[in-house]
């Protein structure tokens, strides 16, 4: 699955702002929205600008905790930021089946501080009313950055 990085995200991490994350020493979840979100890649900042989050059976507001954030820097100087996938949603009748994208964001427990790092392309909606639903990182990372 393809991620776009937030632009706020982005200039805090690179331009050494005091509000910069070491991502992989916080808690990043992975929550699911449906149609009707537009993400804003310059404005997005925080989750409480995330509308339209998916509701269900076996859907925890706020969405999945996202393992073992991991940043390594290969010797030809390419920065790799990944993690293990979100659990699965576990089937049930009573869930939902309106996803269409997924947010990563950190975790601080209240929205107005919980800060959005990406947003997945648009995918088919899809649920865990008929089967278990999932979400796969990218193989090659959440994000990269080269030289």
């Amino acid at each position: 699955m393809a991620w776009n990085l937030f632009d706020v995200f982005r200039d805090r991490q690179i331009g050494g702002d005091t509000n910069s994350i070491d991502i992989t020493s916080v808690t990043v979840k992975c929550a699911l929205v449906a149609a009707g979100y537009t993400p804003d890649q310059n404005l997005h900042d925080f989750f409480n600008d995330i509308t339209n989050e998916v509701s269900g059976t076996n859907y925890t507001a706020g969405g999945n905790a996202v393992a073992s954030i991991t940043s390594v820097l290969s010797g030809a100087g390419l920065v790799t930021v990944d993690g293990n996938d979100p659990a699965t949603w576990l089937q049930n009748a009573g869930g939902f089946s309106n996803a269409v994208r997924a947010i990563l964001y950190r975790d601080t427990g209240t929205p107005t501080t919980s800060e959005l790092i990406a947003y997945s392309d648009a995918f088919t909606a899809g649920g865990n009313v008929a089967g278990d639903f999932s979400i796969q990182l990218d193989a090659a990372g959440i994000f990269t950055s080269a030289r």
